[in-house]
């Protein structure tokens, strides 16, 4: 029971650490996002997603600059899409 209580106070610690932790390394950052660490890898070495690598090997990321990432290239829903159709053909329609 000892044991099981270790483990579980260890796996929150991390969290907690994981979850405050403004720079991350390769995994953690993969774990973050939820994508392979050879995704991640590949998307470094595309220089598709910011990172650093102050020793020249090993990669870290900003975990602010991760979250913009994620968020970048926003797909708007299909209702949008319409809405801002209409509008614009309103507007058009009135400028003749």
């Amino acid at each position: 029971m000892t044991e099981e209580f270790l483990e579980l106070a260890d796996l929150i610690t991390t969290n907690v650490i994981n979850a405050t932790k403004e720079v991350l390394t390769l995994a953690e950052a993969a774990r973050y996002m939820g994508v392979s660490k050879s995704t991640l890898y590949k998307l470094t070495m595309e220089r598709a997603i910011p990172h650093y690598k102050p020793t020249g090997k090993m990669c870290f990321f900003n975990r602010e600059e991760l979250e913009n990432w994620l968020r970048s290239n926003r797909v708007a829903p299909a209702e949008e899409i319409a809405d801002k159709a209409a509008a614009y053909c309103m507007k058009k329609g009135g400028k003749k």
